[in-house]
């Protein structure tokens, strides 16, 4: 079998995916860690302590770390979001030993030396004064604050000056022990992998760990409401939302073919009435975020401020038309076709396979071939689109963001909430 998977004594999961193809590996560690495993006092510690995880260790320094990669060609990195924090590596198959042993390293035993937490402190700093000047992630860290205030998905992933400020290694460190178990670890690798060899590592380098259980975090709250920026921009941006279907709904393939005929590419409704049509902005476009027990669909324009309110009147009526009237078939069909085409182009790439076989596991334990889920984006009907529209305008009070629109910005804001059905 090309896919194959092994469960550690300690709780960790092993799986591969080979890629006869391919010279490389795309392999990393997938935790079941992120910002809204945080505690009010942790806020940012789990982004600082991704930052952190290529700044040395008992055995490298930071700059072993990037040399010893390095040397075979090889590269590292980290993300991390609101559920998972991802370490990762890409390198000749020949160097997976290599790339396995830094990790181990890196989630094992972190120096978190002083001098490398100021300093990366400051990057981190430098970060969010980032995003400060762009728009964009002011208006969704607006809109993610109205969907779930006062809960840590309603927050953002890097923190803020105050607790990225106060945070020392024993901090990290606690949030290591506390969420970093065995149990919530996925070593997922795809391409030229043997996996005999891989488990083989896997056992030798992680094989002790602790399995640990920890990573729990409150229950989603959806709340909806309107925030807005009256920081200047060359453009005013509108971003809306309504409460959207978790990755476990079987709602989710569903919101995932009305979001792609809806807004997803150029022969979409709202490419084709907002820009075409009308020239009412350069892009616009929908989208269905996800997590385990919640979700988003959203949409996102920009235009000028003399244009914002005929663009919330067009979404608006486009909102109507969608829970009113069942799509045709033809753009149900280009729908479905763009959702196919994308994983099966996705999963050319190794990096993509080896993500996709975590996060699998980590949200439902088992892997999903892609002919289930090719067979649920089928299944789904144009009434089923209707009705899904229907219920995200009509059920759930709408988050609507809006960022460069001066002192206007509170009123389209309530229009736009107004005409998405509040």
């Amino acid at each position: 079998m090309s896919t194959q998977l092994t469960r550690l004594p300690n709780g960790m999961r092993v799986v591969s995916n080979h890629m006869p193809h391919v010279e490389t590996v795309s392999l990393g560690v997938w935790v079941a860690a992120g910002a809204r495993h945080e505690r009010d006092c942790e806020h940012g510690i789990s982004h600082l302590l991704e930052h952190m995880a290529f700044k040395g260790t008992e055995r490298r320094s930071a700059t072993d770390i990037a040399e010893q990669i390095e040397a075979v060609g090889g590269e590292l990195n980290a993300a991390t979001s609101l559920e998972t924090t991802a370490y990762y590596a890409r390198m000749l198959a020949a160097d997976v030993g290599l790339a396995l042993d830094i990790l181990a390293d890196i989630l094992h035993i972190p120096r978190y030396a002083e001098d490398e937490l100021e300093r990366e402190r400051e990057v981190i700093l430098q970060e969010i004064a980032a995003t400060r000047d762009s728009p964009d992630e002011i208006a969704y860290e607006l809109l993610q604050e109205a969907a779930f205030p006062e809960q840590t998905i309603g927050r953002p992933i890097l923190g803020t000056v105050e607790s990225v400020t106060r945070f020392n290694a024993q901090d990290l460190r606690v949030f290591l022990k506390a969420n970093y178990g065995a149990s919530r670890m996925v070593l997922s690798a795809a391409g030229k992998v043997d996996h005999a060899e891989l488990v083989r590592h896997a056992e030798a380098q992680f094989g002790g760990m602790n399995g640990g259980e920890g990573g729990r975090f409150e229950p989603a709250r959806y709340v909806g409401g309107m925030r807005t920026s009256a920081k200047s921009f060359e453009q005013s941006h509108l971003v809306m939302a309504f409460a959207g279907p978790s990755y476990r709904q079987k709602e989710f393939y569903t919101a995932q073919v009305f979001s792609g005929l809806f807004g997803g590419g150029m022969s979409s409704r709202l490419f084709q009435e907002v820009r075409e049509r009308r020239g009412l902005c350069y892009a616009i476009y929908s989208s269905c975020w996800a997590l385990a027990d919640t979700g988003l669909f959203g949409i996102h324009a920009a235009t000028g401020p003399e244009m914002m309110e005929k663009l919330i009147d067009v979404v608006g009526r486009e909102l109507t038309r969608a829970a009113t009237d069942k799509p045709a078939e033809a753009e149900l069909a280009r729908s479905k076709a763009q959702l196919k085409a994308g994983l099966l182009m996705g999963l050319e790439s190794s990096s993509a396979r080896a993500e996709q076989m975590a996060r699998q596991l980590l949200l439902f334990d088992r892997l999903i071939d892609t002919t289930e889920i090719i067979e649920r984006i089928e299944t789904v009907t144009a009434e089923a689109v209707r009705e899904l529209a229907g219920k995200l305008i009509t059920e759930t009070r709408p988050s609507v963001a809006i960022v460069g629109a001066g002192r206007k910005a509170e009123a389209y804001a309530l229009k736009a909430q107004r005409m998405a059905g509040a």
